[in-house]
């Protein structure tokens, strides 16, 4: 278990990212989401971040995998993960929302809610309180920080790696007036830019994972809390049952990294020890996915009907049958074919797919958990 101090961590270069990011998206991110800003990409920079994504993941399968290969990754976390967000951030926002994070659900909880009861519940659990100065450890396009800014009354700094996640994501708070209570920093969470004792809590939900070292992002995160601070996250983690040398186990995992921009995904002690040997002592540890709830954290990836509860769901699940799914593969290569969607378009949703059947069965399996709860507390000075 690599240490922050032990890694070679990516040297970062904000005037490229920035200029990849004007290349790329253009003015998609003051424009509509979702779909049409998917359509919106400049072609030979989408390959580019296509290439640079895949050359990771393209031949090599679980079955041959090596320890150089995932080496490979874990020294170009921070570059997989932007261009893993390059690619799926607009796909991520029209087929799932604002908030690129699995919950619980209750019984005739429509999904947004109980995502927002899944980052309320975050917020209880550290104790949140008004104007605490508070930071959110890649913060995505800020859903849950606009939520929790409204839920706790705190002062939130959303941290990202991604240019084109920090434009949508200061619109979205501007868009919602909360911009006096809400900024966003660039940088890579392994070497913040921010001084010793500079937050009152942080907390992550389901980003430290893109981390090539999970002790190496809980010392760093341990380092900018101030004495008596608070650290909150949603881990995604493989449980106990996960056999690394049972070749189902290892396609199951390879598929959600794959999928999902994961360079170096951990087994649960390992993150446990991380927060120990990060400094932290621990207040909370609890996979909340073994919850005995009704309706799994998966169910919106199943595509079975079963779990639908009004005629709301529908749109969700039937999206994700195989027939909804072939309809999209066949649609995203039409759009390719003619020119209208960029190269690589059509690859990138199918890798979704991949981690979305692959994160189903690590949930049904017992294998993966995405919401293990961990609370930590810096020491007082």
């Amino acid at each position: 278990m690599a240490t922050r101090t032990q890694l070679q961590l990516e040297k970062e270069d904000r005037e490229r990212d920035a200029a990849f990011k004007t290349a790329l998206h253009g003015k998609t991110g003051e424009g509509r989401k979702g779909f049409v800003a998917m359509m919106g990409k400049d072609h030979a920079a989408q390959k580019e971040a296509v290439d640079e994504y895949f050359k990771h993941w393209d031949n090599k399968a679980s079955a041959t995998e090596t320890e150089d290969t995932r080496k490979a990754r874990r020294d170009e976390y921070a570059t997989l993960t932007r261009h893993y967000y390059n690619l799926a951030t607009d796909l991520y926002e029209y087929g799932w929302g604002q908030s690129f994070h699995f919950c619980r659900f209750s019984k005739n909880e429509p999904f947004q809610q109980a995502q927002a009861r899944h980052e309320h519940y975050l917020a209880l659990k550290m104790n949140l309180q008004e104007n605490m100065k508070v930071l959110d450890v890649g913060c995505g396009v800020g859903g849950p920080a606009r939520e929790i800014v409204k839920f706790s009354g705190v002062n939130v700094v959303g941290l990202n790696n991604n240019d084109y996640q920090i434009e949508r994501a200061t619109k979205y708070a501007k868009q919602e007036k909360l911009d006096h209570k809400l900024t966003f920093t660039k940088g890579d969470f392994m070497q913040m830019p921010y001084p010793d004792n500079s937050f009152d809590a942080v907390y992550a939900i389901e980003a430290t994972v893109h981390a090539p070292s999970l002790e190496g992002i809980y010392t760093e995160i341990h380092r900018v809390l101030k004495p008596g601070g608070v650290f909150g996250v949603y881990e995604w983690l493989m449980k106990d049952a996960y056999d690394n040398d049972n070749p189902r186990h290892r396609e199951i995992r390879l598929g959600i990294e794959q999928g999902d921009g994961i360079s170096n995904m951990e087994r649960i002690p390992v993150a446990l020890a991380a927060m120990k040997a990060a400094g932290f002592t621990l207040e909370v540890n609890e996979d909340t996915a073994d919850r005995p709830d009704e309706y799994p954290w998966y169910w919106p990836l199943s595509g079975e009907l079963k779990y639908m509860q009004s005629l709301w769901d529908f749109p969700t699940l039937v999206r994700m049958t195989h027939v909804g799914r072939g309809l999209v593969h066949r649609f995203v290569g039409v759009l390719e074919m003619i020119r209208f969607a960029p190269r690589g378009t059509q690859k990138t949703a199918d890798s979704l797919a991949l981690a979305a059947d692959s994160l189903v069965a690590g949930g049904k399996q017992k294998l993966f958990t995405p919401m293990y709860l961990m609370v930590g507390r810096k020491a007082k000075a």
